[in-house]
């Protein structure tokens, strides 16, 4: 069903108060009181969205996407999170949720950014397709187009749609410099437009992949102020010609 979402919370209130919402905006909504019954549910149904709490009993909401993701399940997740648990977030992302959403939350702001997660990962699933083209090679790394896959010397890292579909963009620019601009024009296209720090948390994922060091990044390098640039040899400081160059993003 079009626009069927997984709302997952213990507080029974929370629940129906915002799925009657949310029912109002036009979307379908499962209710479902724990992880394990979302893990249950998710044996027959395939909803478009998850929205799942991270404080429940018995098994938590961070432990459900950590097992959804080692499971190589792309479903989007957006995380409920209490409004200063910063670890909570930061695991959250660091998991692979796509979006987190602070208790108490306004009922709109969860609506609107249930839409933009959907909208990104359809964008995502074009632009990440596979292709029948020869592999790439990069330091110690294949990445295998057909299949989508990334391998480290041999051993499968998993990638999700818009890890690959990113990894695919710099593979097909190496040694040049692209803006977020553009970046985000080609992976995301018209649903860019309603991004928070996406590219950010892209970017932070994809290095956590590839490089030995994300602080100190080799292969995915960033030139202040312009950019991002994919260095396949992982020179050092290869950005650093172009000006002020930092791991982290300014």
């Amino acid at each position: 069903m079009a626009n069927n979402i997984f709302l997952v919370d213990d507080d029974p209130v929370v629940r129906d108060v915002t799925a009657e919402y949310l029912e109002m905006r036009g979307f379908s909504v499962t209710k479902l009181s724990s992880a394990r019954a979302m893990q249950q549910q998710l044996r027959s149904e395939r909803p478009q969205a998850v929205v799942l709490d991270i404080m429940m009993p018995e098994l938590d909401g961070i432990g459900a996407l950590r097992a959804l993701r080692e499971n190589g399940d792309d479903l989007p997740v957006i995380l409920l999170t209490a409004r200063n648990d910063v670890i909570d977030r930061v695991l959250g992302l660091e998991f692979g949720a796509d979006d987190y959403v602070c208790k108490p939350f306004d009922p709109g702001e969860l609506a609107a950014r249930i839409r933009t997660v959907m909208r990104r990962r359809n964008a995502t699933h074009l632009t990440g397709a596979p292709e029948s083209r020869a592999s790439f090679r990069f330091g110690p790394f294949e990445l295998d187009f057909r299949s989508r896959e990334l391998c480290r010397h041999g051993e499968r890292i998993a990638l999700r749609s818009s890890e690959f579909a990113f990894l695919k963009l710099f593979v097909n620019h190496p040694m040049t410099i692209l803006s977020r601009e553009f970046i985000i024009d080609n992976v995301y296209g018209e649903a860019g437009r309603c991004r928070n720090r996406s590219l950010d948390v892209a970017i932070w994922r994809l290095r956590r992949l590839i490089e030995t060091d994300p602080s100190e990044p080799r292969y995915l390098q960033t030139v202040w102020r312009q950019g991002y640039v994919f260095v396949p040899e992982g020179e050092a400081g290869y950005a650093e010609q172009f000006g002020e160059s930092t791991g982290v993003d300014d």
